[in-house]
């Protein structure tokens, strides 16, 4: 059946290399036939099934064919145990390893042997030492001049190296990591002509070789396509870890890391690059497909060796540096690290394991998927940590405004600062998610396109991006609106503190009700995006709020009032106020009530709905009014005149300072029962006229004394009446205790 297949094909193409047209018309004939067709069509499904079922690592692929044979009659092969099937696949590999090792030595046996028999027992083509030994002088000379082209090249390409990386180096710091990637993808780029001039170069030496010496195209051809392919490779990981110029390495590590990172990985990518592109093929082509896959395995082999080696060498170093990054950073980027540091060397022993079980196995189809999904994985991870060290360096850099924006609005500079490093934050872990699905989806562990293209993960993505939308624009408001209630609110510099205090309570009044405002209608449109219906929310927030509305009319009065007294700057903290019958000093002025403590020390909290006045007694200035009684027989105007002595010395007192204007004598106030009342005033600065009082009513007592002025206490008068002819008739005044009387008119007996 097989040769009904291919030999329409084959005929078709001896056909055509000889020149003449395709057997199109026996093909024509075949399909024709009904039964060679069904059975053409029965021998390509066959051959679609075993080669699904050589394909490790896609997904839906069937069970290896060994597997199959093993599962019982009555059990599909997807049902066998997962034990089963990696008891199976090890089996495979070790059977395939010890096959290929058996051809290997073989192989080698049939060369050391030299002669034609044992190469024929070998597998061995027969190789013509002549015409090898021309074919390795023709490809040492390509080898040489490309490398010579190669070096020459990248000695003048050194300087330019050199000044990138001084530019990148100079400079503020705050542009350092964009002048960095500049000057990497510079680098970059001419690292990339230097590799391409060295491989035209090499194509030019090549053309050469095979028109004058008519060497073997082939060969050199694969040679060159190494070259390219390895020194690109290598290229990529000096833009990673360029050991010599420091302002052209993406990867903040040390240049000693750098070197021993950038030395390894190219090693292992010269060693294994030439030997399976260039050595492998020729051994295949020229000697035996077995020796081929003997050298291939053996040269995996020993970079799985190395690999292995230096991976657990440098296990306990490297997980030290990811702890030391760890203890540097906070939040889940510090418990990745830690995690990270743990299993490092887990992961990479899995990887190199990995790689060499798929290369031994089936090179051919697992070996480019291997290939593809590790570049992948290199340039997703790349630039995940490239633009979150971008991200890391915005992340720790203040961010400063002019001082006359400061002055405008003091908070904004500390509420900038605050919200863009959170934003980056969060702009941080969705790309680490999204660079962790990206891994996914090319190692087909998660088809991302397939996700995306359904219903649900555009749903998805457009929620996702929406709610990022929605809180963005929310903090632009939240900080937009609160500056704009700064600017209106803060106080001059040369304020007074009073306006200040007003300022503050205002602003923790106002920003309150405006957090409140925008967290709920956040909270809700979010909701809405992400598919909650919030119509219930809104309905039972009603009835909550006119519940609420009905049982709180203290409460919203209370809040209400308080914005009006606020408002009017009726009280500020620090203000000495009467308020509610209640007098005192403000503590502290809320939402809903003021905290007072007088003159006793009792605090005294006052709802402002039962606050009907406010009596402020320090604002602007105080006046100390007082009343000064003298005796009816003193001289008002020399009583004037001690007054103002007094003032006098007052002003030169240790209170001269709080006195704002001379002294107001508004004159006599009061005739008053005992006494002649003087009154004066004195204006004095805002809650000090207590002070300023108690001190003018010591001196006025002091002058007074000394000018021998009379302030009278109360004096009670005895009348006893007269008679008719205006005589005073006698007055009988006993002594408690005495039976003695004593009569007023003639002296007493």
């Amino acid at each position: 059946m097989l040769i009904l297949m291919f030999a329409p094909p084959a005929l078709a193409q001896q056909q055509a290399d000889a020149g003449g047209e395709p057997a199109y018309g026996s093909l024509a004939d075949l399909l024709e036939d009904e039964a060679s067709r069904n059975a053409l069509i029965e021998e390509l499904r066959g051959l679609e099934a075993a080669r699904t079922d050589q394909a490790p690592g896609v997904e839906g692929a069937a069970p290896p064919v060994e597997i199959a044979a093993q599962a019982p009659s009555d059990q599909r092969p997807e049902q066998v145990s997962f034990a089963r099937r990696m008891a199976a696949t090890t089996g495979h590999l070790a059977a395939n390893m010890g096959d290929q090792f058996a051809a290997l030595g073989a192989a080698v046996g049939g060369l050391l042997g030299g002669g034609e028999a044992a190469a024929e027992g070998a597998d061995l083509a027969p190789v013509d030492l002549q015409e090898a030994g021309a074919a390795a002088v023709n490809l040492a000379i390509l080898v040489i001049a490309t490398f010579v082209v190669f070096f020459v090249l990248r000695a003048v390409a050194r300087p330019s190296f050199r000044a990138l990386s001084g530019w990148a180096l100079r400079g503020s710091e705050k542009l350092a990591m964009l002048r960095t990637i500049v000057a990497v993808a510079v680098a970059a780029f001419v690292d990339v002509v230097v590799v391409a001039l060295a491989y035209l170069a090499g194509g030019f030496v090549s053309s050469l070789l095979v028109n004058e010496v008519n060497a073997d195209a082939t060969r050199l051809a694969l040679f060159l396509n190494a070259f390219l392919v390895v020194e690109l490779f290598k290229a990529g990981l000096r833009m990673l870890f360029s050991s010599g110029y420091e302002g052209l390495r993406l990867v903040p590590v040390a240049a000693d890391q750098a070197r021993y990172c950038n030395r390894f990985l190219a090693n292992l990518a010269g060693f294994i690059g030439y030997g399976m592109l260039v050595l492998v093929p020729v051994l295949n082509f020229n000697l035996s497909p077995a020796l081929g896959s003997g050298v291939g395995t053996v040269i995996m082999l020993l970079a799985l060796i190395f690999a292995v080696a230096v991976i657990l060498k440098k296990r306990t170093v490297l997980r030290d540096r990811l702890f030391a990054r760890a203890e540097q950073s906070s939040g889940p980027g510090r418990v990745l690290l830690r995690l990270l540091g743990r299993l490092w060397h887990v992961l990479a022993l899995a990887y190199a394991v990995l790689v060499f079980a798929v290369t031994v196995v089936d090179p051919e189809a697992a070996l480019p998927f291997v290939a593809v999904a590790t570049l992948l994985t290199v340039v997703y991870a790349g630039l995940g940590l490239l633009i979150s060290v971008v991200l890391s360096q915005l992340i720790g850099k203040e961010i400063r405004l002019s001082d006359r924006l400061n002055a405008a609005m003091p908070r904004l500079q500390a509420r900038v600062n605050t919200y863009v490093p959170t934003g980056l934050k969060i702009i941080r872990a969705l790309l680490l998610v999204l660079v962790a699905v990206l891994v996914l989806d090319a190692w087909d562990l998660y088809d991302l396109a397939a996700w995306y293209a359904s219903e649900a993960g555009g749903r998805t993505v457009s929620a996702i991006v929406d709610v990022l939308v929605i809180l963005a624009v929310a903090a632009l408001v939240w900080i937009g609106l609160a500056s704009l209630l700064e600017h209106k609110l803060s106080p001059k510099e040369d304020a007074d503190p009073a306006a200040a205090a007003r300022a503050e309570t205002l602003m923790g009044l106002f920003h309150t009700t405006l957090a409140i405002a925008i967290i709920i209608m956040t909270s809700m449109i979010v909701l809405s995006e992400i598919g909650i219906d919030i119509a219930p929310l809104i309905a039972g927030a009603g009835v909550l709020g006119l519940a609420v509305g009905f049982g709180a009319q203290k409460l919203v009065q209370d809040v209400i009032t308080g914005v009006f007294i606020q408002l009017e700057n009726a009280m500020n903290t620090g203000d000495f106020v009467s308020a509610g019958g209640n007098s005192g000093t403000v503590e502290r002025v809320g939402i809903r009530s003021v905290a007072m403590r007088d003159l006793a020390g009792t605090y005294h909290i006052v709802p402002f709905s039962s606050v009907g006045a406010v009596s402020n007694y320090t604002r602007e200035f105080g006046n100390h009014v007082g009343e000064y009684g003298i005796a009816y027989r003193e001289s008002i105007d020399d009583a004037i005149v001690q007054l103002e002595a007094a003032f006098e010395e007052l002003k030169e007192g240790p209170l001269k300072d709080n006195i704002l204007a001379p002294l107001t004598v508004a004159g006599v106030s009061a005739l008053a029962d005992s006494s002649v009342n003087i009154r004066v005033v004195i204006k004095a600065s805002p809650g000090m006229q207590w002070a300023v009082g108690r001190a003018y009513n010591r001196l006025v007592k002091k002058y007074f004394d000394q000018a021998g002025i009379e302030i009278p206490f109360p004096h009670t008068t005895l009348y006893f009446g007269e008679d008719r002819d205006g005589s005073a008739p006698a007055a009988n005044v006993r002594v408690l205790g005495d039976s003695r009387v004593v009569d007023t008119q003639d002296g007493g007996r």
